[in-house]
């Protein structure tokens, strides 16, 4: 079966989000949703989030699940703004309380819930999630971070960040958790699947010689044309690049922000006596 897929692009994350229904009965999930943070004067706003669920208001759709594909470091999740909003279950896999065990103590979080308890529903490998007529299936395909999952939902893959477009490659894999060999076995989990499945990736930063952000492919594309992990690249290959590249990659700007928020599916910390709100900036020395 095919859902209808809709998709809402952040230039200034170069993240996409998703919309995803069925047809038959209006139910309808919402992938990777972004919250609005501009730094330089710590602003938050709710308008990319906020049009999403404009388009689902407009269409008489049916919200299920805020899904989540991984704990993110380039965005900050609006999961818990729109489960605020619509009472929908913040969705994500269940490996993320290994990347709350390392990030709560970095920025000195203590008001996490137990067990990964932030989140409505922690999914693994094979768990299935009903979308109307259709069925969300899990893949785990970890390597960036050890929470990485990928949706299924008839013909189509959301698979976050472990591919991008085929001109911009993949992944990188040197977040605390990360592993290169684990990225390449979970993209070859991808690329098994049947080669017309659509693919939609979480973002696109726009390789040199293109213009035009871009978010769906097909796995017969990325396994014919993808720049770092064509059919033809073994493993070793892929991971002594992915080594070598990493190691020029800066942090994501809205890394620091970004995590401290995610870890707790998007809900900002507690405000203090004054009412106010803060985000840590832990300072680490030359």
């Amino acid at each position: 079966m095919t859902p209808r897929v809709q998709a809402f692009f952040d230039p200034a994350t170069s993240t996409a989000t998703y919309l995803v229904s069925d047809p038959a009965t209006k139910a309808a999930a919402i992938i990777d949703p972004v919250l609005d943070f501009e730094p330089k004067g710590a602003r938050l706003s709710t308008g990319s989030a906020d049009a999403v669920l404009g388009a689902i208001a407009e269409q008489g759709l049916k919200l299920a699940y805020v899904l989540e594909t991984h704990a993110h470091a380039d965005h900050l999740s609006a999961a818990d703004h729109i489960r605020r909003r619509t009472g929908a279950p913040v969705v994500i896999g269940a490996e993320i309380t290994q990347v709350q065990k390392v990030f709560a103590p970095l920025f000195e979080v203590e008001d996490l819930k137990p067990a990964g308890g932030d989140f409505d529903r922690l999914v693994r490998e094979g768990d299935e999630l009903p979308l109307g007529d259709l069925t969300i299936s899990v893949l785990h395909t970890p390597g960036h971070t050890p929470a990485c999952v990928t949706y299924l939902i008839g013909d189509a893959a959301f698979i976050g960040d472990t591919l991008f477009m085929p001109d911009y490659g993949t992944a990188r894999a040197d977040f605390p958790g990360g592993d290169a060999t684990t990225l390449y076995r979970s993209i070859q989990k991808i690329l098994a699947l049947r080669p017309e499945t659509r693919v939609f990736v979480g973002h696109d930063y726009l390789p040199e010689g293109r213009t035009e952000p871009r978010w769906e492919t097909t796995v017969a594309d990325e396994r014919d044309h993808n720049v770092h992990a064509h059919e033809g690249v073994d493993e070793a290959a892929f991971v002594a690049m992915r080594h070598a590249r990493d190691a020029t990659l800066a942090p994501p700007t809205l890394i620091l922000p970004a995590l401290q928020v995610n870890i707790r599916a998007g809900a900002l910390p507690q405000a203090s006596a004054a009412g106010r709100v803060f985000l840590k900036l832990p300072v680490t020395m030359a």
